[in-house]
């Protein structure tokens, strides 16, 4: 069945938009990419993974010889979460931007097109 590719969830402090593959699955999903944005209009990127899911990149990447075989995985803009699903990794964001506040770089920012706001 397939969905949109685009998920957005909002929460009291900002709204984050999930980018999907197209045989992700919005309750398992392992491996996800976000855009983070508050009310402001600030945003952060994030990438979401499971350790089991780091394990296979990891694991793929060592089989194939790509980045060296594989001993390693750099990420920017990582959060490991302990499960998959947009919800648990929803969870996952609200705490970090509840510990460290809405003014963090915790996360990469970037900076918005003022053509995005039509200005």
């Amino acid at each position: 069945m397939a969905h949109e590719p685009l998920v957005t969830m909002e929460t009291a402090g900002f709204s984050v938009t999930y980018v999907l593959a197209l045989d992700d699955d919005a309750d398992t999903v392992e491996d996800v990419d976000a855009v983070i944005r508050a009310r402001d209009g600030r945003g952060w990127t994030a990438t979401l993974m499971t350790p089991r899911k780091i394990a296979d990149v990891m694991d793929h990447r060592s089989a194939t010889g790509e980045y060296a075989d594989g001993p390693y995985l750099r990420i920017p803009d990582l959060v490991i979460v302990r499960e998959g699903g947009l919800d648990a990794m929803t969870r996952a964001l609200v705490d970090l931007f509840g510990t460290y506040g809405m003014d963090t770089d915790v996360l990469p920012r970037f900076e918005a097109d003022e053509d995005e706001d039509g200005g």
